[in-house]
């Protein structure tokens, strides 16, 4: 058998457990906040059916959904790898609506898979982090995800970023008001998406490129962007086009999300009303909201909607809806960035290791590491049988980030003792075994 050169796909990562180690971490903070807001754990395939995921992304992200086939695959069952999150989250609630008990508040943090072209910090699989509510119509879920949202950046350390709030409904009404005609208001949306890219001239003159009257575009742009503060951008948007149904109808949304925001303790700080925001998949249909970074201005770190359309593609009626996705792969970059890990996260999960003095002290060495284990201590034995020597042994504690050392050898088991060392310091105890395991959780103590 010939060697096979070992490399990687195109935009896919292999994590070492240093790596690992750091992941886990958001991961568990983020998966707490979940369960305090009341939300369930919910996990599907990696596959789903083709005709589930395709008609509901819109065509630009539909180009970048992987095909799936077996070799010996069903051909009437054509499969694709899932996009995102949400659509199969439509397709569970339809298939179990007699199990699921409404209001469903569920999360998932799983892996996505989408042929993007690799650059830094864009991959071709990478996990997705998602919280949403179905059966809520009140804008209170709306509020309470972006309560949830900013709980967890604050608990993983982020100070500086603000939720930028918009609503669907809201870009319409000013597509109508402006005299955007509806064949183009797709066309108003993309260019509106562009806007952190390309600026208010950019998005002004694309629209005007795309056929749009520049009157209109005059009109569009002006409601585009008010530059008022807060919930003064409502009351603005409120007297120049709070007649129209559509509008007042969204405006009324927000300003009842502000007042729930208020009433969870969200900051004021931490949220604004932005009209250019976009979100740029086709099932939204109400408020939308992108959290980003503003010092530096690193660019958005989560996203999500109201979309109370979906579910009905796969049931008689639909339900509404409302989720967020905080961008876990993003935020992970930007922990190392702005080094906000606890110094108790190091390379390693293992807090002990028990050496080995010779052979003939294999047999101690390895019942001491099965009593640390049962006091719940993670304990690795040393296993490298070549050599048995005790510089080695610590240079490999040393290595993976270990804390402590045990050595135990011949005089050490006799007497009934054992000797501990914490490497950061070198402090060093001598103790009976009985006391190992609470000596070795004082040591870890900081």
């Amino acid at each position: 058998m010939s060697n096979v050169k070992p490399r990687l796909p195109k935009g896919f990562r292999d994590f070492l457990p240093a790596t690992m180690q750091k992941r886990e971490y958001v991961f568990g903070v983020v998966r707490e906040v979940f369960h305090l807001y009341g939300f369930e754990p919910l996990q599907t395939p990696a596959l789903e059916l083709r005709e589930t995921l395709f008609g509901k992304y819109g065509e630009d992200a539909e180009n970048l959904i992987y095909d799936a086939k077996h070799q010996r695959g069903d051909a009437s069952e054509a499969m694709a790898m899932r996009y995102d999150l949400t659509v199969p989250l439509a397709r569970v609630v339809a298939m179990y609506e007699n199990e699921i008990k409404l209001p469903f508040k569920r999360y998932q943090i799983s892996p996505v898979w989408r042929g993007e072209r690799p650059q830094r910090g864009r991959y071709r699989e990478f996990y997705q982090c998602d919280a949403d509510i179905v059966g809520v119509k009140s804008m209170s879920a709306d509020a309470e995800l972006i309560s949830l949202a900013t709980t967890a950046l604050t608990r993983l350390g982020f100070k500086s970023f603000t939720v930028k709030i918009n609503s669907r409904k809201l870009l319409t009404a000013m597509g109508v008001y402006s005299g955007v005609p509806d064949s183009q208001l797709t066309d108003l949306y993309r260019s509106v998406d562009k806007f952190d890219k390309v600026g208010a001239e950019g998005v002004e003159k694309e629209l005007v490129e795309r056929g749009i009257a520049s009157d209109v575009v005059g009109r569009m742009m002006a409601l585009l962007t008010v530059k008022k503060q807060g919930l003064e951008n409502l009351g603005a948007l409120q007297s120049i086009m709070g007649h129209v149904p559509v509008a007042k109808e969204a405006l009324d949304e927000l300003l009842e999300m502000a007042g729930y925001m208020q009433m969870l303790g969200v900051p004021e700080s931490l949220y604004d009303f932005d009209f250019t925001v976009v979100r740029g998949l086709g099932y939204y249909t109400g408020p939308i909201f992108e959290t980003v970074i503003t010092e530096p201005n690193l660019g958005s770190i989560s996203g999500g909607g109201r979309y109370d359309n979906l579910i009905g593609i796969f049931r008689k009626e639909s339900l509404p809806t409302t989720g967020i996705s905080l961008g876990i792969e993003r935020i992970i970059d930007l922990m190392d960035e702005f080094n906000l890990y606890p110094p108790a996260i190091s390379g390693t999960v293992v807090q002990v290791l028990v050496t080995v003095f010779d052979s003939s002290t294999i047999g101690e060495s390895t019942r001491l590491a099965a009593k640390l284990r049962q006091e719940g201590l993670n304990t690795e034995l040393y296993m490298d049988d070549s050599k048995y020597k005790l510089g080695k042994q610590f240079a490999h504690a040393d290595k993976k980030g270990i804390p402590i050392v045990i050595t135990l050898g011949a005089d050490e088991i006799a007497q009934g003792i054992v000797k501990l060392k914490r490497l950061a310091d070198g402090k060093e105890l001598t103790i009976p075994q009985e006391d190992i395991a609470n000596s070795v959780k004082i040591l870890l103590q900081p």
